[in-house]
């Protein structure tokens, strides 16, 4: 599979943006309360790679 041919459709972009955005908030819940570390890495990295993904991958428009 080329990458050219890599897109995004606008549901699943839309699903992506809101999981980061649940995820972003419960890495800061955590991170205030000051929780298990391996919270920290799960919420913030699904956070990372959700927002990387819907940056950097064009919208199927």
């Amino acid at each position: 599979m080329p990458f050219a041919d890599l897109h995004l459709p606008p549901t699943l972009a839309l699903l992506l943006f809101v999981i980061a955005v649940l995820s972003g908030h419960s890495f800061r819940r955590v991170w205030k309360a000051e929780g298990p570390t391996w919270q920290l890495w799960l919420f913030g990295g699904l956070a990372g790679i959700c927002l990387i993904t819907v940056g950097f991958l064009p919208l199927d428009v």
